[in-house]
């Protein structure tokens, strides 16, 4: 079994001993370890990135995605079909860890393996995994596909999350200071801290929570029946779980629990925090709620010879340097599309994780004018798609789907599967605009746009999440003003889409061509905009000063 002092590999700085075991389903740390969806572990990967960098003494409790997410990829007709590809990692530690935890009544093996510090400059992280010969085959399959579409299998994923990943520990005979739940699905680790300590008050020290998001279909919740049926309240029976946290109803909702254990609790921008005190606010008994806004790791994010340029003020190494980026992922495009766009064209990008609310087609609402739009020859444009879906999310696969058969024919556009770290690093450093287009406040806080701006990208947004702790319309980005709250949604979006389109035509464009002075301006102010303010250095540090002192 490995050792403890095996696990850091370092010596953590005296200001960040507090020990903290950071609970999260999802964690992007680098593109060969696949089991990510979006977002959400995009942020967890940068924290724990920025958390090696300060020393600090925070190691991570995940799930070992057998399948990851999935594999974005495309059928016979060029369109994009979710394919589930078995992953391996070399890389990963055995840790020579087995235990058992109940599940649907039943013991559940569970392994451990050991991400180490050394391997990609992160924390230190633990990936549990069902998928053992130990186990009968419904039982490994519980670490297989990130957001099982199963009901039940859910559930197990985050009893084996919260209740394993507590587990872990104890065997292992680490004793954190804080436990942070990072999203509510490792909520069920608090009913092993009670059973532990006997006390809502002893388990409230010790746990603090992050809520990630304002889609309430984001916000889990499962009938009391089916968790205690399986074993999700480790010891305590239904009725016990309601009057332990004074719950009512037949639904047990992740985050309104995770809101009554914790001893605090984080939005992930200002504006979050308000909308999350507004949605949580009227229940009782829950903590209180403050807000530290996103970031992204900037050693990670950053193109070396771009940063480089940009600290130097050599207006002509950086826009030397950017072409050659806009060649790199242009390869990409030839590649997969067949179209060949030109590193002088002003390139314009969405990528993310796709879902509706974030309104990828905004920009084509209007189709005769988006066909003028990319057909301008005195102001000449290309268009770049990307992103993954949920696969099971129908309608967001049929958007993204109609998406490529709308743009298909024009050589100035095009969609790229394959959404993950190396491509989104690829997209950000050859966009010349990165495009940003939620319906507000529904956007938590977004952090793409951040690493966008340390890459040479020039955020086009609306002012959702981060956007509004950064944005100097025309300074150091170009801010879509939003419609009124009270307007219909179909009226909105169709008010948002003429006046992006008119930021774009009548601003965008004209200064990127005519007056590239200005637009050197604007990029090099929002690279220096970005750091330290939405680098994750400030952001682990915060959760320091904020959350994990007493």
């Amino acid at each position: 079994m490995i050792k403890k002092e095996e696990i850091f590999g370092y010596t953590p700085d005296k200001k960040y001993s507090t020990a903290v075991a950071y609970f999260s389903m999802e964690f992007a740390i680098d593109q060969p370890l696949k089991i990510y969806s979006g977002g959400l572990g995009f942020l967890a990967g940068s924290h724990l990135r920025s958390a090696y960098e300060l020393k600090q003494n925070v190691l991570g409790i995940g799930l070992l995605w057998k399948y990851g997410y999935y594999d974005q990829v495309r059928d016979g007709n060029a369109l994009m079909k979710p394919e589930f590809i078995e992953k391996d990692y070399s890389f990963l530690v055995d840790t020579g860890i087995v235990f058992t935890i109940q599940v649907h009544g039943s013991p559940v093996h569970v392994k451990a393996y050991l991400l180490k510090p050394e391997t990609f400059g992160s924390a230190p992280l633990f990936l549990l995994s069902t998928d053992v010969p130990e186990n009968d085959y419904l039982s490994r399959t519980i670490t297989h596909c990130l957001y099982d579409p199963n009901e039940q299998t859910r559930i197990a994923q985050t009893i084996i999350l919260g209740i394993g990943g507590a587990t872990l520990l104890d065997i292992l005979q680490i004793k954190p200071d804080v436990y942070h739940m990072n999203e509510g699905h490792s909520v069920s680790l608090n009913f092993y801290l009670y059973a532990k300590y006997e006390s809502l008050e002893e388990v409230k020290k010790r746990v603090v929570f992050t809520t990630h998001t304002p889609e309430m279909a984001g916000n889990e919740a499962h009938s009391y029946g089916l968790l205690k049926e399986m074993s999700f309240f480790y010891h305590l029976q239904e009725d016990e779980a309601k009057a332990l946290l004074g719950m009512e109803g037949d639904n047990f909702n992740y985050t309104v629990a995770a809101l009554k254990f914790a001893r605090k609790a984080n939005g992930v921008s200002k504006i979050h925090g308000e909308v999350a005190r507004k949605m949580w606010g009227g229940y009782q008994g829950i903590c209180e709620i403050t807000s530290i806004t996103n970031a992204q790791n900037k050693t990670y994010w950053k193109d070396t010879q771009l940063d480089e340029a940009l600290g130097s003020n050599n207006d002509e190494a950086i826009i030397s340097r950017k072409k050659e980026m806009k060649r790199a992922l242009f390869k990409t495009v030839a590649d997969q599309c067949g179209k060949l766009f030109d590193e002088n064209i002003l390139t314009i990008v969405w990528a993310r994780r796709f879902a509706g609310y974030k309104r990828a087609n905004l920009v084509m609402q209007d189709w005769e004018r988006f066909l003028k739009f990319i057909s301008n020859s005195q102001y000449p444009v290309q268009v770049i798609w990307a992103g993954k879906p949920y696969p099971e999310d129908s309608g967001s696969i049929e958007l993204f789907n109609n998406i490529i058969a709308s743009v298909k024919p024009f050589a100035n556009c095009a969609v790229l599967t394959g959404y993950e770290l190396a491509l989104s690093a690829q997209l950000k450093k050859g966009a010349d605009v990165w495009l940003n287009t939620p319906r507000m406040y529904r956007e938590a806080s977004g952090t793409s746009g951040m690493s966008a701006a340390m890459n040479g990208a020039i955020n086009v947004s609306l002012p959702d999440g981060w956007i509004p702790e950064f944005a100097k319309d025309m300074e150091n980005c170009f801010v879509v003003q939003p419609a009124a709250d009270e307007l219909p949604v179909e009226e909105k979006d169709a008010q948002e889409a003429r006046v992006l389109m008119d930021t774009l035509e009548q601003k965008v464009l004209p200064l990127y061509y005519d007056k590239n002075a200005q637009w050197m301006t604007i990029l090099k102010k929002a690279a220096a905009d970005i750091v330290p303010a939405f680098e994750s250095g400030r952001l682990a540090a915060e959760y320091y000063e904020k959350m994990y002192q007493v």
